[in-house]
């Protein structure tokens, strides 16, 4: 049996580089998000409404549950958390050429 190897761990669960892909950026803003609400040092309720969420949906993001929050809906939470968020596209068809 051969060792594959993948650059994270979404691309080894997930069926296609997209859906890695979204799930590498949605656990990459959960990360940031929860560092955020936890450098606030408030109660969840105090942090959720800074974030403009209940406090239920605030517990869903602390615990990690990823697939209670697309990409958009963590985009949005990146604004009151005091964040800018950039997109960068690389053409990989120029880098080869």
């Amino acid at each position: 049996m051969a060792n594959e190897q993948f650059e994270s761990v979404w691309d080894a669960i997930e069926d296609t580089p997209e859906e890695a892909l979204n799930m590498r950026l949605r656990s990459e803003l959960m990360i940031q998000i929860t560092r955020r609400v936890k450098e606030w040092g408030v109660t969840q309720k105090e942090a959720a409404q800074r974030l403009g969420i209940i406090q239920p949906r605030l517990n869903d993001l602390l615990k990690g549950r990823i697939n209670k929050f697309g990409l958009d809906a963590l985009v949005n939470l990146t604004g009151p958390a005091h964040f800018h968020v950039e997109l960068t596209l690389e053409d990989k068809e120029a880098a080869v050429a």
